[in-house]
Formats: structure tokens, C-alpha cells, sequence
């Protein structure tokens, strides 16, 4: 993987904005939800961007994470004894951890790329994958998610409802508000066009 420069003018006006999109409280949330998750073991990063960078690069804190949320017997990431140091088997470890995410539920438009984590190229990216990655195991509720319930947003469930036919052919006698309505004002009484009012006194 080749070494990348600074950038400059536009490419380096696309970047701030980027990087401008990461949320620093959002970060100690998270952090504070990993190590609940996976244990104390997994250490905790230094502050800021880079340190959250370096924490989640080589791809073992998030194969721990993603395995948390799953059952003992099927675990979809395999973790290595000792961490990658070869580049590929990082970036392999990550996309592990990308693949599993959206086994889960994970949305695709909100995974991150690997590039995204493993470059530092959109580090508010990875924090939106952990979002969601959150938000999906607070809402399944299946006892495998481990932290404050009020750290994500629980997602949207559906509410399904059963009508019996009764009450379905009951909702067809029902004008809705849209078509107009059949009561209050009319134009009973009223003269044909163009005639003159009859004023009787």
C-alpha cells in the first residue's frame, strides 16, 4: 500500500470537511460501549480521532465486538491468537467485521469502507457502522447486548395489525375527508346562474 501524501486545494477542502464530521463525545460513548461489550481486555484508545484510529485498525476490537452480539456456538468472525501485523490480514480482518455487520443488519448505505477506518480517510463513517451496529442490538433485545440501553436509539419495529372482515367492510362505508364530504354546506335554495336574487320584503 503506497504511502499518501497531503493533500492540497479542493482535495484537502473535502477532507477537512470530513474530518469536520466527527463527533468527539460520540467517540467516548462508543468506546465506553465496546469495552462494556467485549471486556476490559480489549484496552481503551487515546483520545481523539487518530488514537480511535489506531484502537479499531487492525480489525481484532471489532471482530471481538461483532462476535459479542451473537451466540456462543456461531461466532462469524474468526480472531487470530496474536493481532495481524501484515497489511492485507488487517484490512482482511476488517472487511470480517464489514460482512458481519450486515449479516446482522446493518444497513449497507451505513457500513463503512475499509479504507474508511484503515486510512483514517472517514473516521465519522466507522463511528455511523457502530451507530447502527448499536441501535440493531438495543432493538433485538436478545440479551446478548451489554451497556446502557440509552446510549443508541432503538429502531422503529413493525406494528402489524389484524382487521376482521367485519371491521374491514365497516371502513368502506366511511367517506373519507379527502373525497369532500356529505354533510354541512350545500347549495340547496340556490338560483340558477346568471338570474337575479328574489328580494321579496
Amino acid at each position: 500500500m503506497a504511502n499518501k501524501g497531503p493533500s492540497f486545494g479542493l482535495s484537502r477542502d473535502v477532507q477537512a470537511k470530513i474530518e469536520k464530521k466527527y463527533d468527539d463525545e460520540l467517540e467516548e460513548r462508543l468506546v465506553e460501549w465496546v469495552v462494556a461489550q467485549c471486556g476490559a481486555e480489549v484496552g481503551r484508545p487515546d483520545r481523539g480521532r487518530l488514537g480511535f484510529q489506531v484502537w479499531l485498525k487492525n480489525g481484532i476490537v471489532l471482530g471481538k465486538l461483532i462476535n459479542s452480539l451473537y451466540p456462543s456456538g456461531s461466532k462469524p468472525v474468526k480472531i487470530p491468537d496474536s493481532p495481524p501485523t501484515m497489511v492485507f490480514k488487517q484490512m482482511e480482518q476488517i472487511a470480517q467485521f464489514l460482512k458481519a455487520a450486515e449479516d446482522y443488519g446493518v444497513v449497507k448505505t451505513d457500513v463503512f469502507q475499509t479504507v474508511d477506518l484503515f486510512e483514517a480517510k472517514d473516521m465519522a463513517a466507522v463511528q455511523r457502522t457502530l451507530v447502527a451496529l448499536g441501535s440493531l442490538a438495543v432493538t433485538k433485545n436478545d440479551g446478548h447486548y451489554h451497556g446502557d440501553p440509552s446510549w443508541f436509539m432503538k429502531k422503529a419495529q413493525e406494528h402489524k395489525r389484524d382487521f376482521t372482515p367485519a371491521q374491514l367492510k365497516e371502513g368502506k362505508n366511511v367517506i373519507g375527508l379527502q373525497m369532500g364530504s356529505n354533510q354541512g354546506a350545500s347549495q340547496a335554495g340556490m338560483t340558477g346562474y346568471g338570474r337575479p336574487r328574489q328580494i321579496i320584503s
